[in-house]
């Protein structure tokens, strides 16, 4: 696919000259703002501009929820992706792209990523764009039910039987404490996904 033309950086004989001069005039990672759930679009778009290359890694994940079990797909960063680009060459053409909000930087002064944190992330993600994560459960997780005549009642995770498929829980209910196993697929946890991906 053809890339869009970029266009200059955007500074015009009005605008402070000096400010222009300052911009770092190497490709760098920068992290980039997004509206929320406009990460893979917005990214998608980006990578269009000549000379600007992105990365949004995404985790695709399986939640057990009230409405039984549905995949989620997501951005690892909500909110936020890389690109990485020549500031003082495509800065103007980046802060105007489609979805984004803003360059993150700091008190005004851009701040890069470093290539070896972008090569850690890759690395945690296996290489691909899209991970499946398993969202599983552990010891002393607190957790509710989501089927059968206990739907909503919450409980702590006491131990786990038969490959992980069965979970007994300490609820507490009417005032009293009970020991009940049940599907693990009847569980809704306040794990987050990537809470697992950081766990592996």
């Amino acid at each position: 696919m053809r890339k869009r033309e970029l266009p200059n950086a955007g500074f015009t004989p009005t605008t402070n000259f000096r400010a222009f001069m300052e911009l770092p005039d190497q490709a760098a990672w920068y992290v980039v703002h997004t509206r929320p759930k406009c990460e893979h679009l917005a990214a998608g778009m980006m990578s269009g501009l000549s000379g600007v290359e992105t990365y949004c890694p995404r985790i695709k994940f399986q939640r057990n929820t009230r409405r039984g079990k549905v995949w989620f797909i997501e951005a690892l960063f909500p909110s936020y992706f890389f690109a990485r680009f020549v500031p003082r060459e495509s800065l103007r053409a980046v802060r105007h792209s489609q979805n984004v909000i803003r360059v993150v930087d700091f008190g005004g002064q851009m701040s890069h990523v470093p290539d070896a944190v972008i090569r850690m992330i890759q690395e945690e993600m296996d290489g691909l764009n899209v991970k499946e994560i398993q969202v599983g459960v552990k010891v002393g997780d607190v957790v509710e039910l989501t089927e059968g005549p206990m739907r909503g009642l919450k409980g702590i995770v006491n131990s786990i039987h038969s490959g992980e498929e069965r979970v007994r829980i300490l609820l507490e209910f009417l005032g009293r404490e009970s020991l009940v196993e049940v599907p693990k697929a009847q569980l809704l946890t306040e794990h987050t996904p990537r809470q697992s991906l950081g766990s592996r």
